[in-house]
C-alpha cells in the first residue's frame, strides 16, 4: 500500500541497487532503534533495524508460499522444503555449516511453515551477522537439496508427523480442514509424511516410468558467486524414488520461491547505510518469478453444506472443548477498524454478567476464549473456544444455544462510547509502551510476518497493536455488518471434542467417520430445523448484559526517574521480619510505568505427601476461579496476577501498570486468605484433575522419559498416578482444613520491581503478612532437595506406554555430574553442553535420523545445589537401540573434544561469554532473571557475570577431564540413569535395505523363468527399508503365474527378515551391565539426598 512517489532509488558504489521508501515508519516512543525500509530491484522488501546498544542481531525472511500451495500428489512438499534448505547452500555446501557457524556465535534458528507462509529466522552475534546473512541468503537462491540430503530429511518429516500422529491439536485441526469443500485447498495435508511425499513417485516406479538417473541436474544453477569448493558428503540418494521426489521439490522451489514474494527484517548494530548495502549485496541474487501473483484464497472453503452443522470429535485425551467457528472476510485489509477485535471484547468477556459468568454458573464452563484468526490468505475465521465440563458435554447444544442468544443480544444493543474508548486508549498505552522482545528473532519474524499484510508499510509496527478511534461511522457499521450477515448461527460450524466414550454415549446412533491422515473419528450433522429457529431468535436470557466501564484503565502512567550512573545488577533486601523477606529493585534502565510483585509462600506442608500436592492443586485451583469475575477488568487494564504452586510453595504473582497494581495484590491477598471452598466447584476440579491424571500416558513419549527421570532426581515429587489414587476421597471440608494449615505454617519470600518505591514495596509487604498471616519456619524446611544417582553406577527404568496408538518410544539418558556450588564445575559443564550441543543434532538427528526431536541440556536439580546432562530422544526405534546411538556418540565426541583446534575451543567460550553478558531486552526479563533467585532462596544475583569471568579460566583439558569422568560411558565412576518409554504399538516388521538385497539374491539363484534380472534388480532396495505388505506386492506381481516361487514370500522372506532386521526395530534385548530398576519408588527411597542448599550468596543490605 504506497505509491511509487514514496519510493527512491539508490545506487550505491559497493552493492546493487535499490529503492528506499521515503516515508517515516511510525514506532513507540519506548523503541530507541532507526528503521529504513528498502526494496531490492529484484522486488524484495526488507526492513532495516539499526539498534547501536544490540548484543545480539538477528534476521527473518518470510516468503509468501505455504502448504496451500503444494501439489497436490506431495502433500508436505512446502515443510519439506523449509527442512531442506537448512542443509548446504552452493556457497556453502557443508549441510550443518549453517547450524555450527550460528552455535560458534552465541546463535540459533528455527522455521516454520503455516497456510501461506513459510518464515525462515535466526539470531547470532552481533559481529557475525554479515557472516551469518551469507549463509542464510544462499537459502533462496542456490540451495544445494543434495540427493543424500534430501533422502535422509524425509525421515525427519516422517518423525515428525507421527511425533503428531497422537496430538489432539493436530488431529482436530486436520479434521477441521477435511471437512470443508470438495476440492478446495484448505483440505490439504501440509506436515506431509514418508508415504505422502513419495506415493507420486512410487506411482511412476510401479507404473516403469522411472528408468535410470533421471535427468535433472545435480544442483541448481546458482546465481550468486560460489567461493566454496568444499563438496556435501556423498551419500545414497534414495534410488530412483528419491531421484524424482529431489526433481519435484526443485522444480516446486523453482516456481514458488520468488523474490517479490519475500519480505526480510534485519536487526543489527551495522548503520542504516551498511546494513542496506549488506542486505543488497546478498538478496539481490534471488531471482524474480515475473508473473507469479502473490496466492490468495479467492473462494471460501466452508459452503453451505459445510454450515449449520455439529460435528463431534473423538480425541486422544481426555479433553471436553466446544468450538464455534464463523468463517468471515479476510480481516487485514480491516486493520483500522479491527471489528472481531471490539466484538471479542463482549463475547469474550468475564466479568459479573457477562456470557462467561452465565454458563459457569450453569456449571457447564470452566474457560472461554474468542478471537479472530488469520487462517491463510484470502481466509480468516471467528471461532469462540469453550472449555466444557462433564454437564457442559451433556448440554452442548443448550450451550451453544446460549452463544447464539448472546451474539443476539449483541446485534440488538447499543454500544456505549466508552466500550470503544476504553479499547482505544488501552491500545494506545501498550503501544506507547512497548518494550523490546526477549528474543531479538522473535521480533523480527513478527516484523516480517506483518510487511506482506495490505496495510500502509509507515505503518507496519503499529497497524496491528493499535486500535483507531472511530472517527465516522465506519467503525460501527462494519461491526454490524459482521453481526448482521458473518455471525448468525446459520453460517457457524460446531465442534465438540471429547473422548470417544462420551462422544459415542451422547451420539449413540452417529456413523463415526475416520480422517485419512490421522484416523480421527469424527461424526457430523445438521442444525435441526426446530435449533435453528431457537438459535435465530431474540434473545430471551434475562442474566446477560453487556460490560460498563473498566475502572482498572490506567490513568497515572508517570514513571519514576531517576539519574542513575550505572543501572544496578541487583535488587536489595530492604527488610527482613521473622516471617517473611522483602528484595526490591527500582527500575533503572527501562523507564515504563510497569510493575511486578512476586511472592512465594513456602510451606513444608506443600510437597509432603501426593496427596498434600493434590491439595496444593485443587487450593491454587479454587482460588482461581473464585478470582475470575472480580479480576477480569484488571486483566484488560493490562493488570495480571498468577496463583499456582511452584518453588515449594504457592507463587503469587500480580504485574501490570503500577497505577492501581497495589489495588490487584490486595484482592489477591484476601481471595487467598478467606477462600471458602465450595463443594461444586470442588467437584469440577476434581473431575479437571482426574482427567489430567490420567491423560499421563498419553503425553509425548519424551515427555514422559523426561518427567520419569526429572522424578527419580526430586526428592519432593510425586507422579500423576500416586496423585490420582488420592482423589476420590477429597472433600471441601478437608481442603478447607488444609488451606488453613498451610498458611498456619509458611514463610514469605518477596520481590517487588520495576516503577514502584521502597517505600510502596514496604507497604506490599506489610499488607502480604497482614492478609496471610504466615508463621515463622525453620529454614532447613524451605529449599527443595535433589536426589544423587551414585557414583560407579548404570541404571535404567523401563516403562512401557499403555496407549497402544502411539508409535514412538523415547529416552532420556542422564548423568550427574556434582555440586552447582562449585562455579569451576558450573562453567565447565555448561561450556560441555554447549561444545556437544550442535553435534548431538547433527549426528543423531540429520545424519543418523534416530527421530524428530534430539536435544542436549544442562539439567540444574531440583533446589538448584545439583547439576546433571542430559541427551534425549524419541524415535519410533527401540530405547535400547536409542541408548546404544547415544552411547556411540559419545564415544566419537571424545575424539571430536580432543582434536578440537584452540581457535573452534576459543570460539565456543567466547560464545557462551557473549550469551552471559547480554544485557536484559526488557523489564519482564530482568525481573525474572532476579526472581529466580529470590523465590529459590539463593541470591546469586550476580551468577551470570561471574560464570562469564569465569570462563576464561576453562582449559580444553578441563573439558575432557569432565567428560571422560562424567559422561563418557568407559568412566568407571559415572553416575548414570535412562529412561526407556518403549511403544507397545503392534508393528509388522519392515523389510531392511540388507534383507531386500538377501531376498534378491534368493530369488536370482533359484533362476525362475521369466524372471530377468532387470525384474530382480529393480525390486525395492535402495537405502530405505520398506513395509513389508508393499515388499510382497511387488513380488507376487514377479512371481504369482510361477508354481511354488510365491511359497518364499512367507516363511523364507520372513527369516531373511529376521536375519537383516531394520536397525532398531524388533525386540529390545537386556543391555549388558546395567541395573533395570523394577520398583522406582524403592530406587528413590535408596538414594541420597542432597544437602540444604542454603544461600549461595549473603548479602549484607540491612547490617
Amino acid at each position: 500500500m504506497s505509491s511509487l512517489v514514496d519510493w527512491q532509488r539508490v545506487d550505491p558504489p559497493d552493492a546493487p541497487p535499490y529503492s528506499v521508501f521515503t516515508k517515516s515508519i511510525q514506532k513507540s516512543q519506548q523503541d530507541s532503534r532507526d528503521y529504513r525500509l528498502i526494496r531490492l530491484e529484484n522486488g524484495l522488501e526488507a526492513m532495516l533495524v539499526h539498534d547501536g546498544k544490540a548484543d545480539k542481531a538477528a534476521a527473518a525472511l518470510d516468503v509468501g508460499v505455504g502448504h496451500l500451495q503444494d501439489p497436490d500428489d506431495m502433500p508436505g512438499l512446502a515443510h519439506f522444503c523449509e527442512h531442506l534448505l537448512f542443509m548446504g547452500t552452493e556457497q556453502f555446501p557443508k549441510e550443518n555449516e549453517y547450524a555450527e557457524f550460528l552455535a560458534k556465535n552465541n546463535g540459533h534458528s528455527n522455521a516454520y511453515t503455516s497456510t501461506s507462509n513459510t518464515n525462515y529466522r535466526f539470531t547470532v552475534a552481533t559481529t557475525a551477522l554479515p557472516g551469518a546473512l551469507e549463509r542464510f541468503s544462499g537459502f533462496f537462491h542456490s540451495p544445494l537439496f543434495s540427493p543424500s540430503c534430501t533422502s535422509r530429511e524425509l525421515s525427519a518429516v516422517d518423525s515428525e508427523h507421527k511425533k503428531n500422529y497422537q496430538s489432539d491439536v493436530w488431529r482436530i485441526f486436520q479434521v477441521e480442514k477435511h471437512l470443508s469443500v470438495e476440492g478446495h485447498p484448505w483440505r490439504k495435508f501440509g506436515t506431509g509424511s514418508r508415504k505422502a511425499l513419495s506415493a507420486a513417485a512410487r506411482k511412476l516406479k510401479a507404473e516403469g516410468r522411472l528408468e535410470g538417473g533421471g535427468g535433472l541436474s545435480a544442483s541448481i544453477v546458482s546465481p550468486a558467486l560460489s567461493l566454496s569448493s568444499v563438496s556435501s558428503e556423498p551419500e545414497a540418494d534414495g534410488g530412483a524414488v528419491g531421484r524424482e521426489i529431489r526433481r519435484r521439490l526443485i522444480e516446486w522451489w523453482t516456481s514458488n520461491y520468488c523474490a517479490s514474494h519475500m519480505r526480510l527484517c534485519v536487526i543489527g548494530t551495522e548503520s542504516l547505510d551498511e546494513l542496506a548495502a549488506l542486505v543488497s549485496r546478498l538478496f539481490s541474487p534471488i531471482l524474480n518469478r515475473h508473473g507469479v501473483s502473490y496466492p490468495k484464497m479467492t473462494t471460501s472453503p466452508i459452503g453451505p453444506e459445510q454450515k449449520a452443522t455439529f460435528v463431534a470429535i473423538q480425541g486422544i485425551k481426555r479433553f471436553r472443548k466446544l468450538e464455534i467457528v464463523y468463517p468471515v472476510e479476510w480481516l487485514p485489509p480491516n486493520w483500522r477498524h479491527k471489528p472481531l477485535s471490539f466484538i471479542s471484547h463482549f463475547v469474550g468477556h468475564e466479568g459479573p454478567r457477562s456470557l462467561h459468568s452465565y454458563l459457569k454458573r450453569k456449571g457447564y464452563i470452566t474457560k472461554l476464549v474468542c478471537a479472530g484468526s488469520n487462517m491463510a490468505r484470502g481466509y480468516s475465521a471467528f471461532e469462540i473456544r469453550l472449555k466444557l465440563t462433564q454437564d457442559g458435554v451433556k448440554n452442548y447444544r443448550q450451550v451453544t444455544l446460549v452463544v447464539f442468544k448472546y451474539l443476539s443480544l449483541l446485534r440488538s444493543s447499543e454500544f456505549e462510547l466508552f466500550h470503544h474508548e476504553e479499547m482505544v486508549t488501552l491500545s494506545e498505552i501498550e503501544f506507547r509502551f512497548e518494550e523490546e522482545k526477549s528474543r531479538t528473532e522473535k521480533y523480527a519474524m513478527s516484523v516480517a510476518e506483518m510487511m506482506p499484510r495490505p496495510v500502509p508499510r509507515e505503518l507496519v509496527l503499529c497497524a496491528s497493536a493499535l486500535t483507531w478511534p472511530w472517527e465516522d461511522d465506519v467503525g460501527k457499521t462494519k461491526v454490524r455488518e459482521y453481526l448482521d450477515v458473518f455471525l448468525r448461527p446459520q453460517n457457524s460450524r460446531v465442534f465438540l471434542r471429547a473422548k470417544g466414550d462420551e462422544l459415542v454415549e451422547l451420539f449413540p446412533d452417529a456413523v463415526w467417520e475416520q480422517e485419512p491422515w490421522y484416523g480421527t473419528k469424527h461424526y457430523v450433522e445438521k442444525f435441526e430445523p426446530a435449533f435453528l429457529e431457537q438459535a435465530q431468535a431474540p434473545n430471551d436470557i434475562s442474566e446477560l448484559y453487556l460490560p460498563g466501564p473498566n475502572p482498572f484503565i490506567p490513568t497515572n502512567v508517570e514513571v519514576i526517574k531517576r539519574d542513575v550512573l550505572e543501572p544496578s545488577k541487583r535488587p536489595f533486601n530492604i527488610r527482613e521480619t521473622p516471617v517473611s523477606s522483602l528484595w526490591h529493585k527500582q527500575d533503572d534502565r527501562f523507564w515504563v510505568p510497569k510493575a511486578f510483585a512476586l511472592m512465594n509462600l513456602l510451606s513444608p506442608v506443600n510437597d509432603r505427601s501426593p496427596r498434600a500436592t493434590l491439595l496444593t492443586r485443587l487450593y491454587a485451583d479454587i482460588v482461581n476461579d473464585s478470582l475470575t469475575e472480580s479480576s477480569y477488568d484488571a486483566s484488560l487494564g493490562m493488570l495480571e496476577y498468577t496463583f499456582k504452586p511452584k518453588y515449594h510453595g504457592l507463587y503469587i504473582k500480580v504485574k501490570g501498570y503500577s497505577d492501581k497494581l497495589s489495588v490487584l495484590v490486595q484482592h489477591v491477598l484476601e481471595r487467598i486468605k478467606n477462600i471458602v471452598v465450595d463443594q461444586k466447584r470442588l467437584d469440577i476440579f476434581l473431575e479437571n484433575a482426574k482427567r489430567e491424571y490420567e491423560d499421563f500416558w498419553l503425553r509425548r513419549p519424551d515427555a514422559l522419559s523426561d518427567i520419569l527421570a526429572g522424578h527419580v532426581v526430586s526428592h519432593a515429587s510425586s507422579l500423576p498416578q500416586m496423585r490420582l489414587k488420592e482423589l476420590p476421597t477429597v472433600t471441601a471440608e478437608e481442603l478447607q482444613k488444609y488451606i488453613q494449615r498451610v498458611l498456619s505454617e509458611a514463610y514469605l519470600r518477596i520481590f517487588v520491581a520495576g516503577n514502584i518505591s521502597k517505600d510502596d514495596a514496604i507497604r506490599l509487604a506489610e499488607m502480604a503478612e497482614e492478609s496471610l498471616q504466615p508463621t515463622k519456619v525453620p529454614p532447613v524446611e524451605l529449599n527443595r532437595r535433589a536426589l544423587i544417582i551414585p557414583k560407579s553406577s548404570n541404571h535404567t527404568y523401563v516403562a512401557d506406554i499403555p496407549n497402544p496408538d502411539q508409535p514412538n518410544s523415547a529416552l532420556t539418558y542422564y548423568v550427574h555430574v556434582g555440586s552447582a556450588f562449585d562455579q569451576h564445575r558450573r562453567v565447565t559443564l555448561v561450556l560441555l553442553d554447549a561444545i556437544l550441543h550442535e553435534p548431538t543434532f547433527n549426528v543423531l538427528r540429520t545424519k543418523e535420523q534416530l527421530g524428530y526431536i534430539v536435544q542436549s541440556t544442562t539439567w540444574l536439580l531440583a533446589g538448584g545445589t545439583e547439576l546433571g546432562f542430559n541427551i534425549h530422544v524419541q524415535s519410533e526405534k527401540m530405547p535400547g537401540y536409542l541408548e546404544d546411538r547415544v552411547e556411540a556418540f559419545l564415544d566419537g565426541m571424545k575424539t571430536m573434544i580432543e582434536e578440537m583446534t584452540p581457535e573452534t575451543f576459543e570460539e565456543h567460550k567466547e560464545s557462551l561469554r557473549k550469551r552471559w553478558t547480554e544485557v536484559d531486552k526488557n523489564l519482564a526479563a530482568e525481573v525474572s532473571r532476579h526472581a529466580s533467585h529470590v523465590l529459590s532462596g539463593h541470591f546469586d544475583f550476580l551468577r551470570r557475570y561471574t560464570n562469564a569471568a569465569h570462563i576464561g579460566s576453562v582449559t580444553k583439558e578441563d573439558v575432557l577431564k569432565m567428560f571422560l569422568e562424567y559422561v563418557h560411558p568407559s568412566s568407571p565412576t559415572r553416575a548414570k540413569l535412562s529412561i526407556h518409554i518403549k511403544s507397545t504399538k503392534p508393528r509388522q516388521p519392515r523389510v531392511s535395505p540388507a534383507a531386500a538385497d538377501a531376498f534378491s539374491a534368493l530369488i536370482h539363484s533359484k533362476a525362475f523363468p521369466g524372471v530377468t534380472d532387470d525384474a530382480v534388480s529393480s525390486a525395492p532396495n535402495g537405502d530405505e527399508p520398506h513395509e513389508l505388505t508393499d515388499y510382497r506386492k511387488y513380488w507376487e506381481g514377479m512371481l504369482g503365474g510361477i508354481p511354488d516361487a510365491a511359497l518364499l514370500l512367507q516363511e523364507p522372506l520372513l527369516q531373511i527378515i529376521a536375519t537383516h532386521p531394520v536397525p532398531g526395530e524388533g525386540a529390545d534385548p537386556p543391555r549388558p551391565g546395567v541395573t533395570y530398576i523394577s520398583d522406582l519408588e524403592a530406587f528413590r527411597a535408596g538414594l541420597e539426598v542432597s544437602a540444604d542448599p542454603g544461600l549461595f550468596v549473603h548479602w549484607d543490605d540491612l547490617s
